[in-house]
């Protein structure tokens, strides 16, 4: 048999003492109430000695400051030997032989798993304050307290130390049993969130030697990610980061973060181990200062000391385990004041079947729903259960710095990551970094490793690039036959090598080609695109569009070339003589606003000048007349009317400059078509290619198809070409009337056939060429900003003029415009200024001539006051201008009728009947 340890005898010696001590006292006084509970935890271990020590010191502070409850609980002590089914066995035993109405234990998650079953079907609450797996609340039995945090309620504060950082991949290593896997569901779901892979999980074994975990490092270190999860027991963990350190992963570069399953029980580290942590990151429940706390631990020193100085340490298991026990002796006493049973049933006989009484008493499930209710402090913090589960206020963000860990902030449900919990202004959520205090990463720096690298086995990226029939400006495949090896080259090819050599670090690869063994295509660049998915290629590299579909298999980088999709079609000689051709220069609005703005402008100045200006007076047809050719004369600066008024000259000096501007315009327009042969397009639109029919051409294993299928061309109509030669040998033949391609390979086409070829509107968006990385890829941002410097630099125009400049000097006739016609919308400015203009002319002279005549027309009789008015505009003339025509009208008709009296008189009125105000007015019709 096993020899029992000397510890285990005298902590049993001990709590069989206090039992007696409880029993003599209820039987000679009479008073209180014995409540049997059970306590399984592995004895020979330091959290389970720690724990029944905790136990046994709440319970005497709880009932020396309650004497007056009328419960006491008396411990029943059983060792679970450090295993799953001795601690079923130290339950089973504590039910039917002891008749325990509570379990305080077991200490591991995989014990409690059985445990709880064992509860369950007892009606016997099991309450755990070391069981932290989250896969225990699966089992959702109604008689379970977890009175510890959970694991993942840890989760979110990890994540967001992640986010703050902004590392995009992890790797959890955790031990291969139930605690170890409880928390990776919920870490997975949390990473999810804020958009942060898993790329690989290190599963160790608990009992894994020195050579498998070393070998499993190794494996690590092979990976591109930095940063690492562990979530294991103290143990493992001081094995892990010792090797850690011994293969080199403690160094710069790499990330750290430990769980609550080893920040809980730090101090009980050895220094070496504590050495080989330096700059690891944790998390760990946050415990509140407090006197009760500190009387405590002070106490707690003392007695151990005294009892066993190897024992002397305490961490938050000893905590929860004295807070479990004291809520358990307030849900006890609350139970039974409300149930009168409760004192009958502790005294009763022991039955041949245990289970059957418990099965038909209902203390067990009212103890449990007390328990659930039970709000006090503790001296771990505010005990409250939700559905079983202790909760937590705030969890401490530590630093592994000399011989210990030092606190860099703190994570709070409602704020985030904050600096100090009493300093708290704002209850905005934050993972911001600037919420943190100084850290010290591995390796004794100051800078945050940016939690990837390259991997250091020498394992080059393999680069898919495609491959094309025929020769390609932007990726060429050749294959050498006598040597079989394979040469890439092109444009792309050229950016992208660049690109990567601007990186602040050396990233090896090697292009592999996208081909069959004969050296054909393997498939589309949807194909090549699918391959980096499946994990063949590390990254794709040519003239690759970023598309939609695309980009749910790869990231792509920024683009490096001119983006969208454009129609070609062959361009045609238009000549520029025939009958006609001099009213093409403008088009019909601007020919029409001109002629209008000619009537308009001779209208203004015969308002103004017919009155005082002898050359636009006469008969009607003779004003009309002059007025007109002073107007369209100006076109040609050949007017020989003069204008007297200043108004009139004003509306003419803005007309002129007009006309000036409009007759110079139109000179050089009518020049150029006819001196200039014209290029126009053959078809202008793709509503015209689709209401003719006319077959379209794209380019083979390209997107274009399917974009041309959504603009409703018919497939029947959809010729493909394999290359720009077949495109141009497809236009000669008319097999097809225009094509459709992405802008730069359209550039290319028209540069290499000079004159022949256009581009025609609309441009059909894309986001251009881009490098394809993995999903998640941490090479992506830097790629991307490593593009913008190299196409904002002079590499690029270097890399362009070494592929492209045999064709620069070709103008591209995408550029000339399809009509040379002016229109309207060049000139509208110019026809609103002298509109402006002479409206205002206008309009002043009215306001003047009404001024002038203020007296008369306030005289008049209103009912004839517009006519009059009318007959003043169209009639009057200042006294003496025209004295040979008015005057002497005017003359005979007076000497002849003084004083006329009828109204069909051919003279004038008699200016005696006027006021002095409108003396020499006359009315002349």
């Amino acid at each position: 048999m096993r020899e029992i340890p000397t510890q285990l005898c005298f902590s049993l010696f001990f709590f069989l003492s206090q039992r007696i001590f409880f029993t003599e006292m209820v039987m000679a006084q009479n008073k209180t109430i014995p409540v049997n509970v059970g306590v399984v935890l592995d004895m020979d271990e330091w959290v389970g000695r720690m724990g029944l020590r905790c136990i046994s010191m709440a319970l005497s502070d709880f009932y020396a400051s309650h004497a007056h409850y009328k419960t006491r609980l008396v411990l029943h002590a059983k060792d679970s030997n450090n295993s799953v089914v001795g601690a079923a066995a130290a339950a089973q035993d504590l039910l039917k032989d002891v008749e325990v109405q509570a379990i305080i234990g077991p200490r591991t998650s995989m014990q409690a798993n059985f445990v709880i079953n064992l509860g369950e079907y007892a009606k016997v609450p099991i309450i755990s304050f070391s069981a932290t797996s989250p896969s225990l609340s699966s089992i959702r039995s109604a008689y379970f307290v977890q009175a510890c945090l959970n694991d993942s309620s840890q989760v979110k504060a990890i994540t967001s130390l992640i986010q703050a950082f902004g590392w995009k991949a992890v790797v959890p290593i955790y031990v291969d049993n139930e605690f170890g896997e409880g928390i990776i569901p919920f870490l997975i779901d949390a990473l999810q969130e804020i958009d942060v892979r898993l790329p690989y999980r290190s599963v160790i074994h608990p009992s894994a030697n020195d050579a498998e975990i070393i070998a499993e490092l190794y494996k690590l270190m092979t990976m591109q990610t930095r940063v690492f999860i562990v979530h294991m027991s103290i143990t493992l963990g001081s094995f892990l980061f010792t090797k850690a350190k011994d293969v080199g992963m403690m160094s710069e570069g790499y990330v750290w973060i430990i769980t609550d399953g080893i920040t809980n029980s730090f101090s009980l580290m050895d220094q070496s181990v504590i050495d080989s942590m330096q700059g690891v990151l944790g998390v760990q429940p946050h415990i509140p200062i407090r006197k009760k706390l500190d009387e405590f631990l002070i106490r707690w020193k003392t007695k151990s000391q005294q009892e066993s100085p190897v024992d002397a340490e305490m961490n938050i298991l000893g905590l929860w385990a004295y807070d479990a026990i004291t809520a358990l002796a307030i849900a006890v006493e609350k139970v039974r004041a409300m149930n009168s049973s409760f004192q009958k049933m502790n005294t009763s006989e022991n039955p041949k079947d245990y289970f059957e009484i418990f099965e038909r008493c209902k203390v067990g499930k009212d103890l449990h729903q007390t328990l659930s209710c039970i709000r006090f402090k503790g001296i771990s913090g505010d005990f409250r259960l939700v559905n079983g589960q202790l909760q937590s206020s705030a969890f401490h963000i530590v630093n592994v710095v000399g011989k210990g860990m030092r606190g860099i902030g703190f994570w709070t449900p409602k704020t985030g990551l904050v600096k100090e919990l009493n300093r708290i202004d704002t209850e905005v959520y934050s993972t911001s970094k600037a919420n943190l205090k100084a850290i010290i990463w591995p390796g004794d720096t100051a800078f945050a490793p940016k939690g990837w690298v390259i991997p250091t086995n020498g394992k080059k990226l393999r680069i898919g690039v495609p491959v094309k029939d025929g020769s390609s400006y932007f990726v060429n495949v050749t294959r050498d036959p006598s040597t079989n090896s394979t040469t890439v080259t092109g444009y792309s090819i050229d950016v992208f090598d660049v690109v990567m050599a601007t990186l602040p670090y050396h990233v090896p690869y090697e292009y592999i080609p996208f081909q069959k063994p004969d050296g054909k295509s393997a498939g589309s660049y949807d194909d090549l695109v699918y391959q980096v998915f499946l994990g063949k290629y590390d990254a794709v590299v040519g003239d690759v569009t970023i598309v939609a579909n695309r980009s749910l298999y790869v990231d792509f980088t920024l683009p490096y070339t001119e983006s969208g999709v454009k129609m070609i079609v062959p361009v045609k000689y238009r000549e520029g003589k025939n009958a006609w051709i001099f009213l093409k220069p403008l088009t019909w609005d601007l020919w029409v606003t001109s002629a209008c703005f000619f009537i308009f402008i001779a209208f203004v100045i015969w308002i103004i000048e017919h009155q005082t200006n002898e050359d636009f007076s006469g008969s009607r047809s003779h004003q009309i007349g002059t007025s007109f050719l002073f107007s369209f004369s100006t076109v040609v600066s050949a007017h020989k009317e003069k204008v007297v008024s200043n108004l009139a000259r004003f509306v003419v000096i803005i007309w002129c400059f007009v006309v000036l501007i409009l007759t110079q315009s139109y000179t050089a327009s009518l020049t150029s078509m006819l001196t200039v042969q014209q290029l126009e397009p053959t078809v202008t639109s793709v509503h015209e290619l689709i209401e003719k029919g006319d077959n379209v051409g794209y380019p083979k294993g390209s997107f274009v198809l399917a974009l041309l299928k959504r603009l409703n061309i018919d497939e029947s109509k959809l010729k493909v070409y394999n290359s720009t030669d077949e495109l141009h040998i497809a236009f000669s033949k008319r097999r097809i009337v225009a094509a459709f391609d992405e802008i730069p390979y359209m550039k290319l086409f028209i540069q290499r056939h000079c004159g022949k070829y256009t581009m025609v509107e609309p441009i059909l968006k894309t986001d251009g060429f881009g490098f394809g990385f993995p999903i998640g890829s941490p090479l992506v941002p830097d790629v991307s900003r490593a593009i913008l410097n190299v196409t904002e630099g002079d590499k690029m125009d270097g890399i362009e003029k070494a592929w492209f400049v045999e064709h620069t000097n070709c103008p591209d006739p995408s550029n000339l415009v399809t009509s040379n016609s002016l229109s309207l919308s060049s000139f509208w400015g110019l026809f609103l200024i002298v509109g402006v203009a002479a409206s205002f002319a206008v309009i002043i002279f009215i306001a003047m001539l009404l001024y002038e005549h203020r007296g008369f027309l306030v005289r008049l009789d209103p009912k004839t006051l517009w006519k009059k008015l009318v007959v003043m505009v169209r009639g009057i003339k200042k006294n003496g201008q025209n004295a040979k025509g008015v005057d002497g009208h005017r003359e005979a008709c007076v000497a002849s009728f003084p004083y006329p009296t009828s109204p069909s008189t051919n003279c004038p009125t008699n200016p005696s009947n006027f006021s002095d105000d409108t003396k020499g007015i006359i009315l002349a019709f």
